[in-house]
């Protein structure tokens, strides 16, 4: 008999869990669509930048992570093989590891015998383009971030606007004339915002990664430049 009790219990709380989550998704559409066509536009705008904005950080971000991975050991063995003049071997390396660091060093030993001023340039302008391709579309979601609140605001605007024409012109003010307005100011006001937050982040957060991967960068060709140096490189 409890046995039952306590299924019809648990059986009645979700169908009640189920049904205020329904009102509460309606209740969101219902305040979307009571904003008026301006609030719907702008509403709309936001989602699809929204939606640029977590595929730009999501590839991206998978983008850097496998640039910052390299093995610990391919300086050394990239001066093992220099050290005993195998050039198409250490070539060899530097195509098999697909780190920006591994094809800054492939131009550099390209360019072995020729003046190491040569090679520095050569490594240098390998790391600016591998640093322009860290950074792609870094600048749209910085857009992002910059004009989603501000396309918010407008909405914001807008609808105050509205509110005060409708107070202005409508002979009995009631809440429900200020509604559409209301609706649309505060509506357009929460999607601009987190939506910039979330562009915001994500921009941040990717630039610190784009970072951490130029050190490396620099490190292993200044390693690479120091091996060349060395009394026993080729």
């Amino acid at each position: 008999m409890n046995t039952a009790l306590f299924i019809a219990l648990q059986a009645q709380a979700a169908a009640q869990l189920e049904e205020q989550t329904t009102v509460e998704r309606e209740s969101l559409f219902e305040l979307i669509t009571k904003s008026g066509w301006i609030g719907i536009i702008i509403v709309l705008i936001l989602i699809v930048m929204f939606v640029v904005a977590v595929y730009l950080f999501v590839e991206r971000y998978s983008a850097i992570k496998r640039a910052g991975k390299m093995d610990n050991n391919f300086i050394n063995n990239i001066r093992a093989s220099v050290q005993a003049g195998n050039i198409a071997g250490a070539k060899a390396l530097c195509q098999s590891n697909k780190s920006p660091a591994a094809r800054m060093i492939e131009k550099g030993i390209m360019r072995i015998g020729k003046p190491l001023n040569d090679i520095n340039a050569s490594i240098e302008n390998a790391g600016n383009l591998e640093l322009f391709r860290l950074e792609k579309n870094l600048s749209t979601l910085a857009s992002i971030a910059g004009a989603a609140p501000m396309i918010g605001f407008f909405g914001t605007v807008t609808g105050m606007i509205l509110a005060f024409y409708k107070m202005a012109t409508a002979e009995n003010v009631t809440p429900d004339v200020l509604a559409g307005g209301i609706y649309q100011a505060l509506i357009t006001t929460a999607f601009g915002l987190f939506v910039g937050i979330f562009a915001f982040i994500a921009y941040n957060l990717l630039v610190t990664n784009v970072e951490k991967v130029v050190y490396k960068m620099e490190q292993t060709s200044v390693e690479f430049m120091d091996l060349l140096q060395e009394p026993s490189n080729v």
